[in-house]
């Protein structure tokens, strides 16, 4: 079985991910890792729990979700996955950072590409890989089949989207990506977003304001 453990980080209250199963084996979802106590608690928790990290994926690379990038890529010495479209936001990190008034560190170049289609492994666990841009060019979503849950990123929020007014943002393509791929899987899926509390695919298919 998964555990999705979440850690509410940086100034921008963002959702860094670490999933981990039973074989000890973890992957970190856009770690965003800013202050020290951050860095600490995370080495604390992967202490305290023995487990092994493997990679670094992530939704999408706003700077909010790569803040901590290289501070985990160093401290356990793993790789770095992200969609190519999204290559541009790393390569700009500090300047993204600067947009908003944050003095941040150059992030390094992404190890690895990763696509729709393509899946996401780790111990015993399988996450599909789902493109979903609009929010940003290269934004993907990870798909748990098995146990019926969903790493959204910051396409899908309750009650809410992604913002679509940054550089390569189309709020109608990120539209129609939400109701053609994410409505299309069961309502039950539990859905953790890059930003405040989870929910469900059904229940933003009710009652989300932008998508009903």
């Amino acid at each position: 079985m998964v555990k999705v453990e979440k850690f509410r980080v940086n100034p921008l209250g963002e959702n860094s991910l670490v999933l981990s199963d039973e074989s000890g084996e973890c992957i970190f979802i856009d770690p965003g890792f800013y202050y020290q106590e951050e860095h600490d608690e995370i080495r604390d928790y992967i202490r305290e729990n023995k487990l092994t990290p493997v990679k670094i994926v992530n939704t999408h690379c706003h700077f909010d979700h790569i803040m901590g990038v290289d501070f985990v890529r160093n401290e356990y010495g793993i790789p770095f996955l992200a969609h190519p479209d999204d290559a541009f936001w790393v390569e700009r990190a500090v300047e993204q950072g600067a947009m908003f008034g944050f003095d941040i560190e150059p992030v390094k170049a992404i190890d690895k590409f990763i696509q729709e289609g393509e899946i996401v492994r780790f111990g015993n666990t399988e996450m599909e890989v789902i493109h979903v841009p609009g929010h940003s060019p290269g934004h993907i979503v990870f798909y748990n089949r098995s146990e019926s849950f969903l790493i959204a990123g910051d396409v899908l929020f309750y009650g809410s989207i992604g913002r679509t007014d940054l550089p390569g943002g189309n709020y109608q393509q990120l539209i129609d990506g939400i109701k053609t791929k994410l409505f299309a899987l069961p309502g039950e899926t539990k859905v953790y977003c890059g930003h405040g509390p989870e929910t469900t695919i059904a229940f933003e298919k009710s009652s989300n304001p932008f998508l009903t």
